[in-house]
């Protein structure tokens, strides 16, 4: 995002909080910092979660500016935060705040007050975050009984695939085009009150896909259908996903969500090129952060 706004699969009970592809869990490729598990033990649903991240190209040395959280806490939590990159414009490493917020949000997951809520993680991780910047995040935490809880701040998004369709999607929040609601370090910006919360009811064998802006400005919800209904497993669908993102992303004739979006807010190329019957394209370069899970069910006798 451009604007900040300032004014192998594991069968024992764990939390994952990916700051930078440095971790054990992780490739030591930059490109390529994968992390798949299955989460849960007790009896009822519980996500079985691949992972994966593309830092933009500028940006791999230090990994990107994302952060993500995968726990087996209950039965599933998945993360992801983005770090807003126009901190870097007052010399403020935007990966700072998103790692230190996810990094929080692991901290409090079994916190009596967060009493299993996202928006309530979110309140705990956001007032623990000492690093200053901002980052849009959202939050989701399956239930054993198959509801999902979202909250959401931001233009971070989450697509629920059934039997070959999405029948759930969330909506970006923006103050306007390319400024996403933030969490924040100042106190101007937005909080938990402002998050978007939403319950879904999931069934076996449904897919959760979350990730950062990255993806869904660079991805069609029919590709990432398409993609999730070809792959083997949930580990190669992220893989997948963030590559056709970053390929998309590179792509100056690609027609992306992002450009289209561009459009209808009268960002456009030219009046001379319209008339040429040129109009504005290409993918946007971020980093991509995606994460694939899937709704198994656990019997324990």
């Amino acid at each position: 995002m451009a604007v900040p706004f300032f004014s192998s699969t594991f069968a024992s009970s764990f939390s994952f909080f990916h700051p930078a592809p440095k971790l054990k869990l992780c490739s030591n490729h930059l490109l390529r910092c994968t992390a798949p598990f299955s989460a849960g033990l007790e009896a009822g649903v519980f996500l079985s979660v691949g992972a994966h991240v593309i830092p933009h190209p500028d940006k791999i040395e230090k990994g990107g500016e994302d952060a993500y959280l995968v726990s087996s806490h209950r039965g599933g939590v998945i993360a992801v935060a983005d770090g807003v990159s126009g901190w870097a414009e007052k010399d403020v490493d935007p990966a700072l705040f998103s790692r230190d917020l996810m990094a929080n949000a692991s901290a409090f997951l079994q916190d009596q007050q967060v009493n299993y809520e996202p928006r309530i993680l979110i309140q705990k991780a956001h007032s623990a975050t000492s690093s200053v910047g901002s980052a849009t995040a959202v939050v989701a935490m399956l239930e054993r009984n198959g509801i999902l809880k979202i909250a959401n701040v931001g233009d971070c998004g989450v697509r629920i695939i059934r039997k070959g369709q999405i029948v759930f999607a969330t909506s970006p929040q923006e103050h306007y085009f390319d400024c996403p609601y933030q969490l924040s370090s100042e106190a101007v910006g937005q909080t938990f009150v402002d998050a978007t919360v939403m319950t879904v009811e999931l069934m076996e064998e449904d897919t959760i896909v979350m990730g950062t802006d990255g993806l869904f400005d660079n991805v069609f919800d029919r590709e990432i259908v398409s993609v999730v209904g070809s792959c083997r497993n949930v580990l190669d669908s992220a893989k997948e996903l963030a590559k056709i993102a970053h390929d998309h992303s590179l792509d100056s004739n690609f027609d992306s969500p992002y450009s289209q979006e561009a459009r209808t807010h009268g960002i456009d190329v030219p009046w001379w090129k319209k008339i040429m019957g040129m109009k504005l394209t290409g993918g946007k370069r971020d980093d991509i952060t995606v994460i694939v899970a899937e709704v198994k069910s656990s019997f324990i006798s």
